[in-house]
C-alpha cells in the first residue's frame, strides 16, 4: 500500500520535494534499480550496496597485496 504525498509529509513532517525524492527512489528501488551516490531506502537495495562495497574493497586489497608482492621479489 502507497501512502500520498499529503499522507507522508504529515507523517514525517518533511518537506514536499524531500518526499517526491524519496518516493521516486523508493519506487525505483523496488523495480530493482540500485540509487548511484544515494544511501538505499529498502532491505535489498541496502544489502546490494554493502556487497558492492565490500567487493570493491577487496578488489583494491588485492592489488595492494599484488604491489607489495611485486616489491619483494
Amino acid at each position: 500500500m502507497l501512502l500520498s504525498n499529503r499522507q507522508i509529509e504529515e507523517i514525517s513532517g518533511a518537506g514536499t520535494t524531500a518526499i517526491i525524492r524519496w518516493k521516486k527512489q523508493y519506487l525505483q528501488e523496488l523495480k530493482g534499480e540500485t540509487p548511484q551516490g544515494k544511501r538505499a531506502l529498502t532491505a535489498e537495495q541496502q544489502q546490494i550496496q554493502e556487497l558492492e562495497k565490500q567487493l570493491w574493497r577487496a578488489k583494491r586489497d588485492n592489488e595492494i597485496l599484488k604491489k607489495a608482492a611485486a616489491l619483494q621479489t
